[in-house]
């Protein structure tokens, strides 16, 4: 795989991570046409920064924090490691995971990497509750809101979801106003367009 580097600057260190150069060649058509997966996992995503940028500025040391959707830069995931969080890093792909893995070395952090499919969420499941769930830019698809919505509410804790207004967004946030969520939004002061969302569903959802 042909790989670059990229720099993600947080408030006060950076995160070098290597992605591939060419996303477009990694894609299998046999996938594609089987489940239609996309190789979303090898582009740098503004969320994915800005959600790292959040994470790194707030307090999560000590806390259980799984990541959906960590594609193979892992941004959030990787600085909640480096702020002492424990950390499950989940994706459908082994590619994307094994480069997250290789990225989370490359800066020091201590990630778990697991695959995970929504639509085949138990082991994840089993696993809660957590502290904190991240998700950046997750909502490219519309399939994928009746799938978040259902996921959601059975990991616990608290949400942090980054977007850029993707048009399933607000399909999104009324289906989690209908399941009982508390929802505080904000805009991400870089990069802009990005808006940064706090969800928490009430218990026994």
């Amino acid at each position: 795989m042909d790989l670059v580097e990229e720099i993600v600057p947080l408030p006060d260190r950076e995160l070098a991570v290597l992605r591939p150069r060419d996303s477009e060649s990694l894609l299998d058509e046999e996938a594609f046409e089987r489940e239609e997966r996309m190789p979303y996992w090898a582009e740098l995503w503004p969320s994915g920064a800005a959600l790292a940028r959040e994470v790194w500025s707030r307090p999560v040391r000590g806390k259980r924090v799984v990541e959906l959707g960590c594609g193979g830069l892992a941004l959030p995931s990787i600085a909640a490691a480096l702020g002492g969080a424990r950390v499950l890093a989940t994706d459908w792909s082994e590619e994307a995971l094994a480069l997250a893995r290789r990225n989370a070395l490359r800066n020091g952090a201590n990630v778990e990497t697991g695959v995970c499919a929504w639509e085949r969420p138990d082991e994840l499941v089993e696993r809660a509750p957590w502290d904190l769930v991240l998700a950046a830019d997750v909502l490219y698809e519309r399939r994928n809101v009746p799938l978040l919505l259902e996921l959601l509410p059975r990991l616990g804790g608290e949400v942090w979801l980054a977007d850029p207004n993707r048009p399933p967004f607000p399909d999104f946030l009324v289906g989690a106003a209908a399941a009982g969520a508390e929802v505080v939004s904000t805009g991400a002061h870089e990069p802009p367009g990005v808006g940064l969302h706090r969800l928490r569903f009430a218990p026994g959802r």
